[in-house]
């Protein structure tokens, strides 16, 4: 931090010089230093408490400083602070990039090094206070000021009857641009700067408020009440400092210059064509100074001393008030003075101006001796507060205001303003008051400090009515202080302007800032970077499905979230755009008007439009035109009775139709040479006396979105039209899948410098297979900026800005070198620095509070490599992004050697987001799943087919066709299906029903063995809940396998013939009661039946090319992915699964998320019993068979009272190879 400079002893300040420059117009300015010895200004005691200060005679415009250390000597400085001031007082330190305030001082006593102000500086002293210096010599400095002669006109106004107008006779011509300039110094906080009228009642007025510059218009009001705010700019102008502000008026809009700060405003409809023509000026209550007002290039302080302008009350010099201030700048800080000798009366009379971002800290303490007690004025929570502790009794808290005849407290309401405190209570000249905080070491026992020490400027200081010559407690003659900065108020306003983007609102406190970011959209210390995706793209690849989501299309750039629906239920994805009218539009024919015109309004803005078309793959939109004698075009030659306006901005006029080239007066018919009429290009030209229609989907983004619609041919009898213009939707995003592999540690791709000064966030994916490597590097002369794979675990990002080199790291747990893509973000801003790798913990670091903040680079941005061409990455690199902008690292790469575009491989990454036994499918932008195995459907597989069955509805799926069975023969069936052979099964399906018995499932071959799944009696008694993809053991469903034995000796499920869903037509085998109860049906919902590798409802419902014949209408229903409203209803959803398996084979997954949360409550309700109850599985829905070949019968099922076929299990046996078990 910078040393208390201002603590100087009664010594060295007396020590210091005074010097005199003498200054040549473009010449630099030579200081002389009238000090002992040779070769420059050393003072005797080389410490930090030392100054040189340069009075340059006049005000000047000084542009450098160079030093040198003092000749034939080892006393050089190594750095500095410099102080600016046209008075002498009221000193402002200048410091660079608004931050640092520290200048590089010389390496030896010989090398002259010159610093350059970013901006010139106007000022008459200038004081140079030495930080550091040769550690083997002292201070030592020769000085040379660089700058130039500066004139100016200046004019005081005194805040009362002040004014100066200057009203424009004669306006030659209006013109593009209007300037209006000026510098002005206050120690007001309010007061009217400018007022310029022009036509039609029209005004600018500019206006000092709470230290704030404002700019209003107004229409028909006074220049001193209402109007409308343009914008504001600017805190703190009034410390007693020159500030420069300019309006400039352009044909849009208008620019507003506040010192170095810059906004833009549109300029209201109302003053498009504005100009100034009656009069600038009127200062009524300004209490200031101002200097060179100029009006385009009028001055018109110069025009007013020669009696041009009406002047009122106006003196043309600047009477500067001296006011010293004093700056408390940390937790040590303390101004501690004495009593008046008048205070004997037992009047006492405090009053200051202080100024503070902090909402709590001490202002005043002093102790009441005779009362054994202390009265403490302090903030808190941003309130003014008086506490009065007296020894034994409680404390008397007040806040704002004490009113008796003892005390009183007076706040001005104004932010910033003066505190007036009037107290009469015994103090004497012995009394002493602690502003701000309370001394350490001896002094500590008269005053103790139970709040937090103030951290601010306090000015104007007086004690009855007498100011406190705060220079003499400068130099030790007054008082007692420490930490202080005297003469100079060294407050900062780090949120003007504010470093908080997108709409975050900045608060700050002494030492820093704070951006909260809710309701942005954004996050991070500064609000940079997006909270959201930058496309539909890229939630569908984190797992979403369908539905509205904010995309933000430039991540950290400018344009806002918007919220689009995000189309995912086929292979693309679509983002789908909607405007104010995509329904069908009837217009009727019309004799009092020839036209219908139609304007469409999108849910997005402009630049969000222009965005969202421009990063897609494709766009396109329906227009629809729907006629009866009613033309699109009249001839090839002649204009067109109607046409459509389309295209960025205001768009262009189309008049093509339904497809057909853009540029042509044609209709898509055209293209296909089938419109009614074969001699003209759309079918509405054949005007035909009949409904017809030319519509189609246009699909060149240089023409979307249709803005508007013009309808001509309408005001005939008998003509009639509708139109529709459907919502823009696009798909593809070619941002996501942009990317670049490297395949040799030499080879990277260069891009133009990375412009990042005060905030870059950089992000994007890679996967590789190697520990290390450098994904980006961009050098400056000193400062730089890199991200690299440190390790198989480990992404550093390293970067100096002026301040030393900074690495943020981030260790992961899981491997980073997996061929798996990886996510990395990168932040840096004036506030902090942070990284992200996947959904690991971030890892953030604060940038120093004054260090330095632009980040400025200079060489070629190097990705995937460096410029030393070392420790390249071998890989790939996608969807790189600089501060909102993409990288198109495919486009570069196409042209460079060692590097391939594109890089394919997207399965390892995003495979498991394919579900229900969906498989991944690759593709070169992306991936696809192919639910052709699953029973499920949808762009994850993750949605159920579902139908409503009624007792008549039947599906039956053909696995093999019929063929000679031959029991020695080796020879295959002949259709696709081979000949099937289940040694374990795998069956899935929900179902609801209130039937009961009801058959589920009717599987049959060839050898009449049967696999059927029921639901048994009692199953009407109580209600059933399954969970998909769990074991579940419930009796109430039997699994029944029947065989004929004669006819087989196999040990399997040989040669399966088909499978049922509903009623069964031919129960083919099946004795009568089973039959029976087959030919019933299945009344309810089923939903993703699969068995196997079989989905026999899907096959019925979506692929009706599939060997299934289907009895009955059968239509798709969402029955079953929506659970029952009522709990308490007849109807009840189910879930089952059914699996026998070989030993190692894997458990297919089968849960759907819908369907997994009701039967995972389900499941943690009965687990304990299933639990107990595992072991009995085998034999209550189990059926265990032995084959002998022929030579062994199989024990037939016995009867049961509840159900005829539910069968007992063998007597126990050896184990066998040619055992068989089903399990649902």
């Amino acid at each position: 931090s910078p040393p208390d400079w201002s603590n100087l002893t009664p010594m060295t300040f007396y020590a210091n010089f005074t010097l005199t420059a003498y200054t040549h117009y473009y010449n630099p300015l030579f200081v002389f230093v009238p000090c002992a010895g040779a070769g420059g200004w050393s003072p005797l005691v080389s410490d930090r408490y030392q100054w040189l200060e340069v009075d340059l005679g006049r005000r000047t415009q000084i542009t450098a400083v160079a030093t040198q250390g003092r000749y034939g000597s080892s006393d050089w400085l190594t750095a500095y602070l410099l102080m600016f001031s046209d008075t002498g007082h009221n000193w402002r330190q200048h410091r660079q990039e608004d931050s640092l305030g520290a200048f590089p001082g010389n390496s030896n006593a010989d090398t002259v090094v010159q610093y350059k102000l970013e901006q010139p500086v106007i000022a008459r002293f200038l004081r140079l206070i030495p930080l550091d210096w040769n550690p083997s010599g002292r201070i030592g400095l020769r000085l040379e000021i660089y700058g130039c002669r500066y004139t100016s006109s200046v004019a005081s106004f005194d805040g009362s009857r002040s004014s100066l107008v200057y009203r424009l006779s004669v306006r030659a011509s209006w013109t593009v641009m209007e300037t209006i300039s000026l510098k002005f110094k206050t120690l007001k906080n309010s007061g009217t700067l400018l007022h310029a009228e022009g036509q039609r009642d029209h005004s600018l007025t500019l206006v000092l408020e709470k230290g704030k510059l404002l700019l209003y218009h107004l229409q028909g009001v006074s220049s001193s009440s209402g109007g409308q705010l343009l914008v504001s700019l600017g805190s703190l102008l009034d410390d007693q400092h020159w500030h420069h502000v300019k309006l400039e008026r352009l044909s849009t809009h208008l620019n507003l210059t506040v010192d170095k700060n810059t906004l833009q405003v549109q300029i209201p409809a109302d003053l498009s064509h504005w100009h100034i023509h009656t009069k600038v000026g009127s200062f009524l209550n300004f209490h200031g100074c101002l200097e060179n007002l100029l009006y385009s290039d009028i001055n018109l302080i110069d025009l007013a001393k020669h009696g041009s302008s009406q002047v009122g009350n106006v003196t043309f010099s600047c009477a500067e008030p001296v006011s010293v201030a004093v700056t408390f700048t940390d937790s040590h800080s303390f101004l501690q003075l004495p009593g008046l000798t008048s205070w004997s009366t037992g009047l006492v009379s405090v009053m200051l101006q202080f100024r503070t971002w902090n909402k709590g800290g001490l202002l005043l303490t002093f102790g009441l001796p005779q009362q054994d007690g202390t009265v403490f004025l302090y903030l808190s929570q941003a309130r003014l507060r008086l506490q009065i502790s007296k020894a034994g009794r409680s404390s008397l808290d007040l806040s704002l205001s004490f009113k008796n005849d003892h005390l009183s407290i007076t706040v001005d309401k104004d932010e910033g303003a003066t505190a007036h405190i009037s107290i009469s209570v015994p103090l004497t000249s012995d009394s002493q008051l602690f502003f701000g905080g309370c001394p350490t070491g001896e002094s500590a026992q008269k005053c103790k400090n139970p709040f937090n020490t103030f951290q601010g400027c306090m000015r104007l200081l007086n004690l009855d009515d007498q100011t406190v010559d705060l220079i003499k407690v400068q130099q030790r003659l007054l008082g007692n202080y420490s930490h202080l900065q005297i003469d100079m108020c060294g407050i900062i306003d780090r949120c003007s302007p504010s470093h908080c983007e997108h709409g975050g609102i900045c608060t700050q406190s002494w030492s820093t800032f704070h951006c909260n970011c809710s309701n942005s959209g954004y996050r991070g210390a500064t609000c940079h970077s997006s909270i959201y995706e930058q496309s539909c793209e890229a939630y569908k690849h984190k797992g979403n499905m369908s539905g509205h989501y904010y995309i933000d299309v430039d991540g950290s750039g400018p344009i806002k979230p918007q919220l689009i629906y995000c189309n995912m239920t086929e292979d693309k994805t679509w983002m789908v755009i909607q405007h104010n009218n995509t329904e069908l539009t009837r217009v009727q024919s019309s004799a009092e008007r020839n036209q219908h015109f139609a304007y469409f309004d999108y849910s997005s803005e402009e630049e969000q439009l222009v965005a969202v078309i421009s990063q897609s793959e494709h766009c396109e939109q329906e227009l629809s035109y729907h006629c009866r004698k009613s033309r699109l075009s009249n001839t090839l030659e002649g204009a067109p009775f109607s046409w459509w306006v389309g295209g960025a901005g205001p768009g262009q006029s189309q008049t093509s139709w339904g497809g057909a080239l853009t540029g042509t007066q044609q209709c898509g018919c055209s293209l296909q040479d089938s419109c009614l009429d074969p001699s003209h290009d759309c079918n509405c030209d054949a005007d035909y006396d009949q409904w017809t229609e030319d519509s189609g989907l246009l699909t060149h983004k240089e023409t979307l979105p249709v803005r508007s619609l013009v309808l001509g041919d309408i005001h005939r009898p008998g003509s009639e039209a509708a139109y529709r213009v459907g919502p823009l939707r696009c798909h593809g995003d070619k941002n996501f899948w942009n990317a670049a592999f490297f395949d040799k540690e030499t080879s990277y791709l260069h891009f133009p410098t990375f412009q990042g000064e005060l905030n870059a966030d950089i992000s994007f994916l890679f996967k590789t297979t190697s520990s290390s490597g450098v994904f980006l590097e961009n050098l400056g002369i000193k400062d730089f900026i890199r991200i690299e794979l440190s390790s198989s675990t480990e992404v550093v990002f390293s970067f100096d800005v002026g301040n030393g080199p900074l690495d943020v790291r981030v260790k992961t747990s899981l491997p980073l070198n997996d061929s798996r893509w990886h996510r990395v973000q990168a932040e840096r801003n004036v506030k902090e620095a942070s990284l992200r790798v996947d959904n690991f913990p971030a890892a953030t670091h604060e940038a120093p509070t004054d260090g330095l903040m632009h980040l400025q680079l200079n060489s070629q941005l190097f990705i995937g490599g460096t410029a030393s061409r070392q420790k390249g990455f071998l890989g790939c690199i996608r969807s790189l992004q600089l501060n909102g902008v993409t990288l198109d690292l495919e486009k570069r790469a196409k042209i460079t050697p060692g590097v391939l575009p594109g890089c394919p491989g997207h399965c390892s990454s995003y495979g498991s987001l394919c579900q229900n036994e969906g498989r991944c499918e690759e593709k070169a932008n992306g991936f696809s799943c192919d639910c052709g195995q699953s029973a499920y459907t949808g762009a994850f597989c993750h949605k159920e087919v579902s139908a409503t069955f009624k007792s008549t509805t039947s599906i039956t799926y053909i696995l093999k066709e019929p063929f000679e069975l031959s029991r020695n023969s080796s020879g295959l069936p002949s259709s696709i299906y081979s000949d099937i052979t289940l040694r374990g099964e795998n069956i899935s399906l929900s179902f609801s029903t209130n039937q009961s018995p009801a058959l589920l499932l009717y599987v049959s071959s060839f050898y009449r063995e049967y696999l059927i799944l029921l639901i048994n009696k009692n199953g009407e008694d109580s209600q059933i809940a399954f969970s998909l993809g769990c074991l579940l053991l419930i009796n109430d469903c039997v699994f029944l396998i029947l065989e004929d034995l004669n006819l087989t000796s196999d040990v399997e499920f040989n040669s399966i013939k088909s499978l049922i869903l509903g009623r069964v037509e031919e129960p083919d085998g099946l004795d009568a009661e089973m039959a029976e109860l087959a030919s019933l049906g299945f009344t309810g919902c089923l939903s993703g039946v699969h068995f196997n590798s079989i989905s026999p409802l899907k096959a019925a419902l979506l692929h009706p090319d599939s060997p299934v014949i289907v009895t009955s209408p059968l239509v798709q229903s969402s029955c079953g992915s929506s659970s029952p409203a009522n709990t308490y209803a007849a109807e009840t959803t189910h879930s089952l699964s059914g699996t026998g398996m070989d030993p190692g084979q894997p458990l297919v997954n089968t849960i759907r998320s819908d369907s997994a949360l009701i039967g995972g409550v389900i499941a943690v309700v009965i687990f304990v019993t299933l639990s107990a109850l595992a072991v009995m599985a085998r034999f209550i829905c189990s059926r265990k068979e032995t084959y002998r070949n022929q030579e062994v019968k199989a024990a037939q099922p016995e009867d049961s009272n509840e159900f005829p076929f539910s069968g007992q299990p063998d007597s126990p046996s050896a184990p066998s190879e040619n055992q068989k078990e089903y399990f649902i």
